[in-house]
């Protein structure tokens, strides 16, 4: 069986075959008088035993022409509908039982309600869940489920009637063919899209044998290119799937199962250098356990993985689990998402947002239509997560809606159907507009490649995003050591500094201001010469803030004072000057004493924290050496900085 459908997929028992059809070989009395549709529905109900229900259903249509009336005739014909999946055909047949007798079986109201909720036909089978809780006779166990799909009618009865913006659109031929697609996922900008394609591969001891492979694509020209097989030495000759791309698409995370690992399905990842993807590595026994464990997501700052397992310790039968990474790389214990987010039931393929704040996943234990439904949950102030949504019909229907991504911006969801009129063949990739009120924060990013100012060889350099406000990291990443490319989000409503580091080099500092989500940009690009440590070399730090015409630091300015710091301790022979610069709004002498006055409170930090007075030396330059036009705002501001300039290495 694959991954996904061994994961997301829970078979709801259908009551076949009935008490009083099991006595048909002893002499039990049926409810017609005619001996050929008595002869008919023995054979009917030979062929269904045996799993034959196209015969079945020939047998049992010839029963009902002979007679229509023929109650057990027509109540195995609802069920042999129901087990092929054509509830229309089963609802009808229902009802004729119901119809001849309505208290021979009661039964039949439950079967009935359960086919006109997969149809989508809620206000009926409302009535007739009423109608079968009205039998005494019923055991507990039927009168809690019947409790149970009565609540679920109510729930969808109203989102029928109250639907959502929805319009689903085909990814195209290129991803798309008459094998199964499942489960995409993108890179942050949108360029790279991973999904998983289970593919027929023969026939073994007459069983049909699948194999599921990974398969990728690029956009060219704002179109897919036709997908290829990722090919080894992540896609083996067993199932891979269940997977989460990092946001710049330089790692996988996966699930495999039956390898050399802790038993069952564990997750792995493999890491991509240039355009070669490394061996997969096992995430090890911290994260994985003897049980199940499947489907991760991995946080936009790459420090978190949200996945799905059935250890020990959890809420229902598969439950959402996180784990941390540590300053040292280190997969911390993985914690419970708790009660808000799992139930008593499964819930199935969790997707953390871009924005780390909102998280969607699919359940069978909350309010949903029937089947397996999407919600989506945010993080509050607090840390916890709040109570999911329901993401309404018809995102949801009566069958399972099993997974989500949603892209960076927050904009445009997708997933895989087989319920579309014009499809290739078996499971689709679709994408749609998601409406206002279940989108999460927007998110933009920054990309562009890091190089030697002198070589212009590519670069792997530690890129960092640091909240301004709270001075703690919001997004940690690598750049190729290849090619020097990188890419890291950046979640609306906050101010960021960005800084990127390598031993041996001056660091390279810079700001985006993100507080406006109207005002960001979709992308920012930014190419990074680092500069060798060597005399002469300089370096602006655009993340100090002062008020105008003051010297005080700000709290905003500690984040980037700090890494300046880190910097120089790394670094003990490099002796660094800072310089005080301003605009030339005002009188020289003015701007000649606030920029040194602002050169002197870095300084002055710098050694609060613990910077050797022998390293630093300070002096302020006014308005005498500006770097862009003072004419304008751009220009002005630009002037306004202060910089790091080096002195000498010993």
């Amino acid at each position: 069986m694959s991954l996904y459908i061994r994961g997301i997929i829970a078979a709801l028992a259908l009551v076949f075959l009935l008490p009083a059809l099991s006595a048909a070989q002893k002499g039990y009395e049926f409810r017609t008088k005619s001996k050929e549709a008595v002869k008919r529905f023995k054979r009917a109900l030979y062929y269904y035993e045996n799993r034959d229900n196209l015969k079945a259903l020939e047998e049992l249509d010839a029963a009902v022409k002979i007679d229509s009336n023929f109650v057990e005739a027509q109540m195995l014909l609802g069920d042999v509908s129901a087990d092929m999946g054509e509830h229309h055909n089963a609802v009808s047949h229902y009802r004729a039982a119901i119809r001849v007798d309505p208290e021979y079986f009661p039964q039949n109201f439950f079967n009935l309600a359960k086919s006109e909720m997969q149809v989508n036909e809620y206000d009926s089978a409302l009535v007739h869940i009423e109608s079968f809780l009205l039998f005494k006779s019923r055991s507990q166990a039927m009168r809690e489920k019947a409790e149970k799909m009565r609540s679920i009618c109510r729930f969808a009865a109203y989102a029928v009637k109250h639907p959502v913006p929805y319009d689903p659109e085909s990814l195209g031929d290129s991803i798309n063919s008459p094998d199964d697609e499942y489960l995409p996922a993108f890179t942050a900008d949108d360029q790279t899209l991973v999904y998983t394609r289970r593919r027929m591969m023969g026939l073994m001891a007459g069983r049909k044998q699948y194999n599921e492979d990974f398969y990728i694509s690029r956009k060219q020209n704002d179109k897919w290119i036709q997908s290829r097989n990722m090919g080894p030495p992540i896609n083996t000759s067993g199932n891979e799937g269940a997977h989460c791309l990092s946001p710049d698409g330089r790692f996988v995370f996966f699930t495999a199962c039956n390898r050399e690992g802790y038993r069952g399905c564990d997750l792995y990842y493999s890491q991509r250098i240039g355009s070669r993807w490394l061996p997969p590595v096992n995430m090890g026994k911290t994260v994985n356990s003897p049980a199940w464990d499947s489907q991760p997501s991995i946080s936009s700052d790459g420090r978190t993985i949200y996945f799905l397992s059935s250890r020990h310790g959890g809420y229902g039968k598969q439950d959402i689990w996180m784990t941390t990474q540590d300053e040292n790389g280190n997969w911390g214990e993985p914690v419970n998402l708790g009660p808000e987010i799992n139930t008593t039931e499964s819930e199935l393929s969790p997707f953390i947002h871009a924005d780390n704040m909102t998280l969607y996943f699919a359940s069978e234990g909350h309010p949903g239509m029937g089947g397996t439904d999407l919600y989506v949950s945010r993080r509050g102030d607090d840390g916890k997560w709040q109570e999911p949504l329901n993401m309404g019909f018809p995102i949801n229907t009566s069958g399972d809606e099993s997974s989500l991504f949603v892209n960076a911006a927050g904009t445009r969801a997708f997933f895989a159907t087989n319920r579309m009129e014009g499809g290739r063949g078996g499971l689709d990739i679709y994408g749609f507009d998601l409406y206002e009120e279940v989108r999460p924060a927007s998110v933009s990013y920054v990309n562009g490649t890091v190089r030697d100012r002198d070589s212009r060889h590519p670069l792997e350099a530690e890129i960092e995003i640091i909240d301004l406000e709270s001075g703690e990291p919001v997004a940690r990443s690598i750049s190729d050591k290849k090619t020097g490319e990188y890419l890291v989000c950046l979640p609306s409503g906050r101010d960021y500094a960005f800084n990127v580091s390598r031993k041996g080099y001056l660091f390279h500092s810079d700001h985006f201001s993100c507080r406006d989500p109207k005002a960001m940009k979709d992308a920012y690009r930014v190419d990074i010469e680092l500069s060798r440590v060597k005399a002469g070399e300089k370096v602006v730090l655009r993340n100090l803030f002062f008020d105008t015409n003051e010297f005080t630091l700000k709290s905003r300015s500690f984040p980037e004072l700090r890494k300046a710091a880190a910097f120089l301790a790394l670094n003990p022979g490099v002796r660094i000057e800072v310089s005080g610069h301003t605009d030339n709004v005002g009188d020289a002498t003015s701007n000649q004493v606030l920029s040194e006055n602002r050169a002197r409170a870095v300084y002055d930090y710098l050694v609060d924290q613990g910077v050797s007075k022998t390293q630093l030396s300070y002096k302020g330059y006014g308005e005498r050496e500006p770097v862009a036009d003072n004419s304008t705002d751009a220009g002005r501001a630009a002037n306004r900085r202060t910089e790091f300039s080096i002195v000498s290495v010993n």
